[in-house]
Formats: C-alpha cells, structure tokens, sequence
C-alpha cells in the first residue's frame, strides 16, 4: 500500500467535474428543441463511459507510479519500473528511473569522497577533534582516540581534556571568535608540551533544518612540541652546564701549557708530571662532553616510550663481566644474585645497558677497598596503578648494593640533579662527571619504570630500577595515555 493518497473518490469528482459542462450543454439543446431527449442521455452515457475508461487508467498509472516512488525512497539501488502501466505512465515511471539512477550515481561519488576525507583524518599523525557548538565531541581521529580514549566521542570535551586553556579557546571560537593557538602540558606518563590549534568551521545542518543554514563547530588540532621546547632548554642548559663544569680543566690545562712554554720549558721531570695532570683533565672533559650529548639525546626521546623487548638479566650478566676487571683492581668482588631467566621488558637494550653500566660503575668507584658489589635480580608486583588499575603490575627489579661510606639521608632527593655530588672532590678524583644519575633517571623514566635509593651512613648504598615487563608495560601505556587526556596526575 502505497503512504500517497491515490483515492478514487477524487477522480471520481474531477470526472463529475469535467462531465458538468457537457451535460448543460446538451440539456441546452434539448430544451431549445435541437435535440431529443433520448439523445441527450445517449450522449451523456456515451461521454460518461469515456471518462470512467480515461479516469480508471490514469487511476491506475498514478498508483503505479506512487507505489515506485515509495520503493525507491526505501531503496539505494536501481529498481526498474513496473511494464504494466500504459504509455504516459510509462515514459514517467522512465523519466523517475533516470532521475534516481543519477542520484544514486551522485550519492555514490559523494560517499567516496566522504570516505577518502575519513581516511586521511584518520591517518594524520596529529590528533585531531571536532567539537559541535555544543562543545561535545562530533569526530576524533585515530590520534586522538589513541591519546584521549575512544569513548570521547559524544561527550564534553572537557571530560577527556582538563587543560582550561584549550577549553577556553574552544568555547572563544565556538562563539563567534577568530582562530586562536595555546600551548599546555600534558603531565603523564612523561611531561609533554603540546601546542593546541583552535580554528572556526561552519558546517552545513543536518537533514530538516532550513535550506542553506549551517552551525558553528571548533576543528581542534594536537601538535606535540615537546621536542622543540627540549631542544630550546637544551641549547641554555648546555651553554650554562658547560661553561661552568668546562671552566676548571680548561683554566688547568692553559695553565699548564703556560707553565711548560715558559718556567718550566726545560724542566724534564716537571713535563711528565704536568702531561699526567693534563691528561687526566682533557679525559675529564672528554667524560663530561660525552656524558652531556649523552643525556641531550635521552632528553629528548623521554615522552616516547620504547617499543623493542629486553633480556635484563643477560644485560646485567652482560655488564658485571665488562667490569670485572675494573673491580679487580681495586680488589672488589662483583656478585650477581636472582634468577638466570626474567621476564622480558619494554625497552632499549642500549640504554638499559647504559643504566646497569652507571650503576654498577659507580658502586665500583665508591665501595670500601676489598669488599663487594652485589647485584640482586627478581620478579616484583608492583601497585593495581601501573598495570591500568585492574590488578597489580609484573615488575622486574635490579638492585645494586655497595659497601661505601653511605649517603646522608639529606642529599637522597637530589642525587639525579645534574652535576649535583655529595662530595665534589671526591667526585672528581673517581673520574665522575655528575651526570651518571641524572642519565640514570631519565632512561628510567623513558621505559615508564621507577628508580629508588636507600643508604645507610657507614654502611653503603642500594640503587633499584623496577622496569614494567613487556606486557604490563603495553597495559600500562595505553592507560597512561587515556589519563593524559584527562590531565590526571601519575601517582
């Protein structure tokens, strides 16, 4: 049954309608005496019966088009018109199904068009959202879903991003304003700088809305920049860390020269003596601008979590046999407890080397003459936190044990500042350069673990890594993520 109105009362009254001229037509006639009355009903039946014949297949021709109207608003493929209606009828049921059949040609180019613009929104490395004049979420890309969750879309923005700069800069441009750019931070899993792009877009409104009207929606997009800021901060702290740390081994050395080119030019025994100190100073440098370029390149790679697995137990082993020798000199045992087998972690296997070699060597330099550094290995649970909330994480913990003279609990919180030492000259004399910790932190902090220290004054220290095992780490960075969406802080 068709939803039009095809009823045949009404053509029913249009025939009366059209028949009412004729008929007075004809009475005229006969009551002038031109014609009999016998022939006015004659012709009346005869006029009647025509129109019942053209009515009834107009009737028919119209519900055979309204009901093909009706499959083709349900329909989105070409449905070929029914061949029982006559020939009028049938050039318009013609006419209909050329008229759908390039509608559904251009619906189809549109839909590809909107399917290639979905596509590349979801492909951009940068997030991107689309906020109504509602300010709730209409689309977010495969980035912002990543960053922020996936169940942002259809909520207030401000539920998945708490930066209230962003916030209000969207609600400046949803009102009306120009395009507006902010930067913020995002505090987990590791401090980012991001920049937010805030620009207007008038979008057409949806089906029942008047003719040509459209609404205000914000296009927010995401660009972290916390490599540039890095990179900035890096430039100062270079110029200020070396220009300080540099100063001593350069004033020595030129003095030394000085002294060689003039007092001293002939004096044999003060040359090796005076080479020696220049020697170990130039190595110093040499440590410290390494150490530097060291910690810059960790610096920046700090807010992306590495994707390669590790063997933490064979980059120890690793590690303890390159420094045996070292020990050896100074008559110190190097002792590895725990497990042979770890579980695998998330990380760089050069950088966690890097990590147990500045550990290990400096337990090395800074234990009792004759006694051991013990390196201890195990499996560890760390907080339901770290492992999305749902149960406690998998941790995998290197602890490394000296027998020093220990640290002052004082000095514990800033061991990983750079060039921060206990004892400065002591420092120096052992070959450090005060930055082994802080590279220590930071690597630590790019693989989402954690590092603690424990000393005992007269007794020594312990320094632990915990590092997330391969797939808690995956849990926990995709959690971590969602969170930083929300500017929740890591406990």
């Amino acid at each position: 049954m068709s939803r039009h109105d095809i009823s045949p009362f009404r053509f029913v009254v249009i025939g009366a309608l059209l028949m009412t001229p004729t008929a007075l037509l004809l009475v005229g006639l006969a009551l002038a005496g031109r014609i009999g009355w016998s022939g006015v009903v004659a012709a009346l039946i005869l006029t009647g019966g025509m129109a019942v014949l053209i009515l009834r297949t107009v009737l028919h021709d119209a519900r055979l088009i309204a009901e093909h109207v009706d499959r083709l608003a349900e329909t989105e493929v070409a449905v070929p018109p029914p061949v029982s209606a006559t020939g009028t009828g049938q050039s318009l049921l013609s006419g209909i199904a050329r008229l759908h059949a390039a509608w559904l040609a251009r619906v189809e180019e549109m839909q590809g068009r909107l399917r290639a613009d979905e596509a590349v929104l979801e492909a951009l490395h940068d997030p991107l959202v689309l906020v109504d004049s509602d300010r709730r979420v209409d689309l977010a890309n495969a980035a912002a879903r990543g960053l922020f969750g996936d169940a942002m879309a259809g909520r207030d923005l401000a539920v998945t991003l708490r930066a209230p700069a962003v916030l209000d800069a969207v609600d400046a441009v949803l009102a009306g304003g120009a395009s507006r750019s902010v930067e913020f931070t995002l505090p987990v899993p590791v401090e980012r700088v991001m920049e937010a792009r805030v620009k207007p877009f008038p979008r057409p409104l949806r089906s029942g809305a008047r003719r040509g009207a459209a609404e205000l929606v914000a296009m927010l997009s995401l660009h972290d920049i916390t490599t540039i800021k890095r990179s900035e901060q890096m430039r100062a702290d270079f110029v200020a860390n070396a220009s300080h740390e540099l100063r001593t081994p350069l004033s020595t050395l030129i003095g030394f020269v000085e002294t060689l080119r003039g007092p001293a030019r002939d004096d044999v025994e003060a040359h090796d003596r005076f080479l020696a100190i220049m020697h170990d100073q130039a190595s110093r440098m040499s440590r410290l601008v390494s150490d530097l370029l060291s910690l810059s390149r960790i610096e920046l790679d700090e807010h992306t979590p590495p994707t390669g697995q590790a063997d933490v137990a064979r980059i120890v082993r690793t590690v303890v046999a390159m420094l045996e020798l070292k020990a050896a000199a100074r008559k110190i045992r190097l002792r590895v407890e725990g497990p042979d087998a770890l579980p695998p972690v998330a990380g760089d296997e050069d950088q966690l080397t890097q990590v147990f070699q500045n550990l290990i060597d400096n337990a090395v330099k800074y234990t009792r003459e004759g006694t051991e550094v013990t390196v201890a290995l195990s499996v560890a649970e760390g907080p339901a936190a770290a492992a999305g909330g749902r149960r406690p994480a998998k941790l995998v913990a290197v602890s490394v044990a000296d027998r020093g003279e220990g640290i002052p609990r004082i000095h514990l919180p800033r061991l990983t500042e750079r060039f921060y030492r206990v004892d400065a000259a002591r420092s120096r004399a052992v070959g450090g350069t005060g930055l082994g910790l802080a590279i220590v932190k930071h690597i630590v902090n790019r693989h989402r673990g954690r590092l603690s220290i424990d000393s005992t004054v007269g007794q020594g220290s312990t320094f632990t890594v915990h590092l997330p095992a391969a797939e808690e780490a995956r849990r926990a960075g995709a959690e971590e993520a969602r969170r930083a969406g929300a500017g929740e802080s890591a406990a």
